[in-house]
């Protein structure tokens, strides 16, 4: 079967999306030519860098998983990702790497061709290579496109073999490294029998994708691997394309070269605009309220602040000096609660934290020993931190004490309560959805300062064991409004329609007076 023949595009992962930008925009100086929400996972960030139209070739495309551990390179996975530069420019980027103290390693030359070793911010072996290779939108100063990427295999000629399939052809063979060569591009499959498999994560690739010509050619594809094992087709929007692995598990992706990234911007607007997939339209303004914002170079941008909580802020158009510190429930996250704030006020700053604590795998705000015996020593332990975070956050960030709403869900809603009562002052206006009372032997203390709003739902299966928070509140001098809905323990619309009322109230001028709708 004739296929084209090349790389498509190379797709990483990264923690820090502002450092990922600023690496491979900032610094190589490649174009953003897309942003968007997942296809995979709509409430994940996908960027796509690339020339200056996102031609098939030049892109490196990321995943972004905010604060996620680093990956383990290893068997079954690209290990590094190679682009092509002027060979006359690597004394330059030598140069820039060491005055932006990026790591770098090398010169050195691999299969007769120079190479500078540089590290990404999430530890992605990036090669600069000295190769002229043209691409159809250069950049100025930028590599101009994808010279290749390295495998690691234990099964090496079963690897070379099945590259064959995508228009490779074998190469040299230089130690333990086959080069596989297309008409543009090169694939070196390394073997590495005994070492250990790889681990998804930030700094290690997701999937290297090759080009096809047309629909057609994926579709053939797929029936060539009928006996092979199980392949998965999907429409990217920008590309058609085909999900396979390889017999050591690398995977692969077959992706058309069009519609491409004009398709629905153009040319000199590319990556300007937050695309969501077509399918989650509905949901397309709840998924703006929680991806993740960053600052292309030169952009007014928020300092980055090192505090004691994962968190993230979404800014909008035109705030009005309001946010809202926003604490999920149980298997949340520091986005979970993004969408339900934005109708609450349109036009706050968004500050989502993440719970420190983990039981099964999501994510908690204080460990606890069954369902309703909650560990005191680490509720106290975190309610502490979390006051020297909310301290460092409106230090850090210039927030303004006096225009400042907490809100929390469930687990979020519980250790909120406690902070409360823990360290008067600290949280003076809060709303708290389907909360408890989990804190024994609270202090005697004063709390006049403090006003909350209490949203309990009337068929919460927690619910019998609501009304004692508001009453713990009351009892030390807190103004606390009670609602119950007819709701069970998930949130309902009249949630955001109770909170932004009462918020108006205890808030003059807090945000727009106009309604949000649910």
């Amino acid at each position: 079967m004739e296929v084209s023949s090349g790389i498509h595009h190379v797709t990483g992962i990264t923690a820090d999306v502002q450092a990922n930008v600023d690496f491979y925009v900032g610094f190589l100086g490649l174009k953003l030519v897309k942003r968007t929400g997942g296809f995979a996972d709509a409430e994940q960030l996908h960027l796509v860098y690339g020339d200056r139209l996102g031609s098939p070739g030049s892109l490196l495309t990321f995943l972004v998983w905010e604060a996620a551990g680093r990956g383990r390179t290893g068997i079954g996975q690209v290990s590094e990702v190679a682009l092509a530069v002027p060979p006359v420019s690597l004394g330059d980027w030598i140069t820039r790497a060491l005055a932006a103290g990026i790591p770098l390693e090398g010169p050195s030359r691999e299969f007769g061709e120079p190479v500078l070793r540089l590290k990404d911010p999430d530890g992605l072996i990036v090669k600069l290579v000295g190769v002229e290779l043209a691409t159809p939108a250069s950049l100025p100063d930028a590599p101009t496109r994808l010279r290749g990427v390295t495998v690691l295999t234990d099964r090496a000629e079963e690897t070379a073999g099945f590259l064959r399939r995508f228009g490779y052809r074998h190469g040299e063979l230089v130690g333990l490294t086959r080069r596989m060569l297309s008409d543009t591009d090169v694939v070196d499959v390394r073997e590495v029998s005994g070492f250990v498999p790889s681990v998804p994560g930030a700094g290690v690739p997701d999937h290297v994708a090759f080009r096809a010509g047309s629909a057609d050619e994926v579709r053939a594809m797929r029936l060539s691997l009928e006996d092979y094992g199980p392949t998965e087709i999907h429409d990217r929007k920008y590309f058609l394309s085909l999900y396979v692995r390889d017999p050591a598990g690398i995977l692969m992706e077959h992706a058309t070269d069009g519609p491409g990234m004009t398709v629905d911007e153009a040319p000199d607007r590319l990556g300007e605009t937050l695309f969501v997939p077509p399918g989650e339209a509905d949901r397309a303004e709840d998924l703006k309220a929680m991806l993740p914002q960053f600052a292309l170079p030169g952009e007014e941008r928020l300092p980055a602040r090192r505090l004691p909580f994962v968190h993230r802020f979404n800014r909008p158009d035109d705030p009005d000096g309001t946010a809202m510190v926003l604490l999920h429930g149980t298997g949340g996250d520091e986005a979970d609660l993004m969408p339900i704030a934005r109708r609450i006020a349109p036009r706050a700053t968004l500050l989502g934290v993440r719970g420190r604590a983990t039981e099964e795998g999501v994510n908690r705000w204080f460990r606890r020993f069954d369902a309703l015996t909650f560990d005191q020593a680490d509720i106290r332990g975190e309610a502490e931190a979390f006051s020297a975070f909310v301290e460092g956050a409106v230090s850090g960030y210039g927030l303004d004490p006096d225009r400042l709403v907490f809100l929390g869900y469930s687990n979020g809603a519980n250790i909120l309560a406690a902070v409360i009562q823990l360290y008067p002052g600290v949280v003076r206006r809060a709303v708290l959805l389907r909360g408890i009372q989990v804190l024994e032997d609270p202090p005697a203390a004063d709390l006049s300062e403090a006003s909350v709003l209490v949203v309990d739902g009337r068929d919460d299966p927690f619910a019998r064991n609501a009304p004692a928070v508001a009453s713990a509140l009351k009892a030390r001098g807190a103004h606390v409004d009670r609602r119950e809905l007819p709701a069970g323990h998930e949130l309902a619309a009249a949630d955001a329609r109770e909170a932004a009322e009462w918020i108006r109230r205890n808030l003059p001028g807090a945000f727009s007076a106009e309604a949000a709708t649910p």
